[in-house]
């Protein structure tokens, strides 16, 4: 893990310089800019490095590293730097510092606030238009708002994995921290069998298991049935009005 910010030059002189030689040459520009680093591989920081780089037009002069202790130069100005730093003590101690001041102060906080949060997938199973005419069936298992990104949604048929006839969108991010993925069965339908979707997640205790139910939904019902009775309601209205018009044309009213 690395964290990055800028910082001000500690003496005001080499600000100047820099000015300095902008005004006099005929160069277009120059960039300076100062990197401090936190380097660290375990989350109880142990072994967390400071570092703080120097840079002039992309390259590197000198850096401090608070595992050396100490600053070391890579061309003739940073050499100098180097030497005239390294005998200063007092520049010595608040560089060494920076590692316990800004880098796992931190890291502690990013830890809290950030990396060891965790939040549930929402699951949805659902059935889809299959796009080929391999099987006649499609199930679409979806995991939405779920963070961090790591996620592993899987299909099992009777308590067996899955792998064929099965694609899956890699994690999708929403653009507000959470993420969604998509996972797609293309399958023919077995009287009698069980198919689910198992979604493991690290904001979960224990894998999710999702049953598919091939039986309607109330709403696809409720569509149905209003569906239906439309059609009901229509043919009638239509018999009496065809009965009604050959009353009338044969003089019967």
């Amino acid at each position: 893990v690395t964290q990055q910010r800028n910082m001000s030059m500690p003496i005001a002189f080499y600000i100047c310089l820099t000015l300095i030689l902008f005004i006099f040459s005929g160069t277009d520009g120059y960039s300076y800019h100062r990197l401090a680093q936190c380097r660290y591989s375990s989350k109880d920081l142990h072994g967390m490095e400071h570092i703080d780089s120097y840079v002039f037009n992309k390259a590197e002069y000198v850096r401090f590293n608070s595992t050396v202790g100490r600053f070391v130069g890579y061309t003739e100005y940073g050499l100098k730097n180097a030497e005239a730093w390294n005998s200063d003590a007092g520049i010595l101690g608040q560089e060494q510092g920076e590692l316990e001041r800004f880098c796992k102060h931190n890291a502690a906080n990013h830890y809290s606030a950030i990396l060891d949060k965790t939040v549930e997938p929402h699951v949805r199973l659902s059935s889809v238009t299959p796009p080929s005419g391999r099987h006649p069936a499609m199930l679409m298992c979806s995991a939405y708002d779920f963070y961090p990104k790591q996620i592993r949604v899987t299909w099992l048929r009777d308590g067996r994995e899955v792998k064929s006839d099965v694609t899956s969108t890699e994690e999708l991010a929403n653009g507000d921290w959470y993420y969604q993925i998509h996972s797609h069965l293309e399958y023919t339908p077995k009287s009698g069998e069980k198919i689910s979707c198992m979604v493991e997640h690290i904001s979960l205790t224990e894998p999710m298991m999702y049953h598919w139910d091939p039986s309607l939904p109330e709403a696809e019902r409720n569509k149905i049935a209003i569906g239906a009775s439309g059609l009901v309601l229509g043919t009638i209205l239509a018999l009496a009005g065809l009965i009604y018009y050959k009353k009338k044309s044969s003089g019967v009213l």
